[in-house]
C-alpha cells in the first residue's frame, strides 16, 4: 500500500470493491489481498479488553459468534441486517465500516457501544474512537498507506441492555432508510443515528436531555425534537428528508 498509494485498492470481503470494478466506477492498478492473514481472522474477547473483531471476520462469522450474542447482542442483531446471507458470507465489519456509508447498518451499533478502530499504517500504529473515523459520507480517516486491523467493543461491566432498529424499503436486503440504536445501563442513555446525515451520528445533547429522567410520553417528544436537531436528513432515492424527519 505505501509502495503503490492511489494506485491500489484493499480486497478484504470484497463486496463493494469487485461491484465497483465490475462497473468501472474505480480502476485500480493493483488489489492486496488480506484475507489470507491469519491474524485478522479472529474474534477474542477478554472481561478487561473487551471484544476485538480481526479485519477479516465476516458478518456472518459475527453473527453466529456465541461470545458476541451472549456479550454485544445488538451487534450481533445489526449484523444480520447488512445484505443477503449469501453478502454477509463474505463481508466483513470492517469493510462495512471502511466503505463510510452514512447508512452502514453496523455503525449506530458501534458508536452506541463505544468501539474504537486499531490502524496500522507507515508511521505506527495507533487506535482512535469510532466516533471520529467517519469524516463525511463515502469518506474516513484513513491516510495513504493506513488500513484496519480490528475493531475493538470496550466490555460493558455494568447491566445493560439496548436494540437496533433499521427503517428499510423492504424487510431484508435493503440500504437502512433511518437507523437507531440505543443502549440504556443503568442511568445512562446512549443514542446513534443512521442515515440521517453524512455520517452516521451519536446523539450526545440527547443522551444529555435523557440523563437522570424518567421517560414518559412528553420526554419521548422532546427527546425526538432534539434527535431531529442532531441531524441533517436528505432526500435520496431510498427516501425523502420530509419521511426520514417523520
Amino acid at each position: 500500500l505505501s509502495q503503490y498509494g492511489d494506485r491500489a485498492r484493499i480486497l478484504n470481503g470484497g463486496t463493494d470493491l469487485i461491484v465497483g470494478i465490475r462497473d468501472k466506477i474505480i480502476q485500480p492498478e493493483y488489489v492486496v489481498d488480506i484475507k489470507a492473514i491469519p491474524q485478522l481472522n479472529k474474534i477474542t474477547y477478554f472481561e478487561q479488553g473487551g471484544l476485538h473483531i480481526g479485519a477479516t471476520v465476516t458478518l456472518n462469522e459475527i453473527s453466529d459468534s456465541k461470545v458476541v450474542q451472549r456479550n454485544y447482542p445488538i451487534l450481533a442483531e445489526a449484523c444480520k441486517t447488512v445484505g443477503s446471507y449469501q453478502v454477509r458470507n463474505r463481508a466483513t465489519l470492517v469493510d462495512n465500516i471502511c466503505n463510510a456509508s452514512p447508512a452502514a447498518d453496523t455503525a449506530p451499533p458501534l458508536l452506541v457501544l463505544g468501539a474504537k478502530v486499531n490502524i496500522i499504517g507507515p508511521t505506527g500504529e495507533k487506535i482512535i474512537s469510532i466516533n471520529e473515523f467517519f469524516t463525511g459520507a463515502k469518506k474516513n480517516i484513513l491516510k495513504k498507506g493506513e488500513i484496519v486491523t480490528s475493531v475493538i467493543v470496550p466490555s460493558l461491566r455494568d447491566e445493560w441492555t439496548g436494540v437496533y432498529l433499521k427503517q428499510g424499503r423492504r424487510k431484508d436486503v435493503d440500504l437502512a432508510t433511518v437507523g437507531v440504536a440505543v443502549i440504556c445501563i443503568r442511568d445512562e442513555i446512549r443514542i446513534s443515528l443512521g442515515a440521517v446525515a453524512s455520517t452516521p451520528v451519536r446523539a450526545f445533547k440527547t443522551e444529555e436531555l435523557l440523563k437522570g429522567k424518567i421517560i414518559d410520553e412528553s420526554l419521548l417528544e422532546e427527546t425526538a425534537k432534539s434527535a431531529l436537531a442532531e441531524v441533517s436528513p436528505i432526500s435520496d432515492i431510498r427516501s425523502s428528508k420530509e419521511y426520514r424527519e417523520e
